[in-house]
């Protein structure tokens, strides 16, 4: 328990979590699972907008979400059983995998930096937009090392996820791309977690491919953006 706390306010807050999305992914149910219907961009505007209405700090808050959070790890541990049914398909493809995990890891990184540098945004900003499209752990220790801001960074991740798992269906249409493993691939590199949930909505193959390019993206990124982007932010 919190001090200076009722008794049982963190598992009031937990509660309230699990009703606000349960809630909002009814509203997602109802809608046909419409990609701007996302379950996680309402739950989040409801609760931030709880937590500042009640006046509570998000520390409280995250007090009682302690348990959740933690089943973070494996759940995403979780993500290999599906990837390992594509075992086969992945044998023949891990190439062309490499190449476009490694180009579009390095594309969000340069054109969140290049087109934060256009704005006019301050290397601090920069520096927290540059890891935007990798899952939140990693993305604000990244930001940490280059001089970002880890907090600023979270918010960006999560908005980044949240436009990717809207937009990509009609993106994805657009190009007339179909192969599920290519949407998957594309939705865990760019849309990390939440980009994974979504494919996982759409189907099993998509989602086991993007479950497998939100893990290499984290790899990858921890290894090569603080390099990427140390470069880039000493140029601008």
């Amino acid at each position: 328990m919190t001090p200076g706390l009722p008794l049982g306010l963190e598992e009031v807050w937990v509660y309230l979590s699990a009703t606000v999305y349960h809630g909002a992914f009814l509203i997602y149910q109802r809608s046909g699972f419409h990609p701007l219907a996302n379950p996680v961009a309402m739950a989040v505007i409801a609760l931030g907008t709880l937590l500042w209405a009640t006046g509570t700090p998000y520390a409280t808050y995250f007090e009682g979400a302690q348990f959740v959070h933690f089943l973070l790890g494996p759940a995403t541990v979780a993500l290999a059983v599906p990837l390992f049914e594509q075992l086969e398909r992945l044998k023949r493809l891990w190439l062309p995998m490499l190449g476009a995990l490694v180009v579009g890891t390095l594309a969000a990184t340069v054109s969140a930096i290049g087109i934060g540098w256009t704005l006019g945004a301050s290397k601090a900003t920069l520096a927290s937009l540059a890891p935007k499209s990798v899952t939140t752990p990693v993305a604000m220790g990244i930001a940490e090392k280059i001089g970002g801001l880890p907090s600023l960074t979270a918010v960006l991740v999560v908005s980044t996820g949240i436009v990717g798992a809207a937009s990509a269906r009609f993106l994805f249409d657009a190009l007339r791309i179909r192969d599920p493993m290519v949407r998957g691939f594309a939705l865990g590199t760019a849309a990390h977690g939440i980009g994974t949930a979504r494919a996982f909505q759409v189907g099993e193959e998509a989602g086991a491919f993007a479950g497998l390019a939100m893990g290499l993206c984290a790899l990858f990124s921890a290894v090569a953006l603080p390099l990427v982007a140390g470069l880039l932010l000493q140029w601008v």
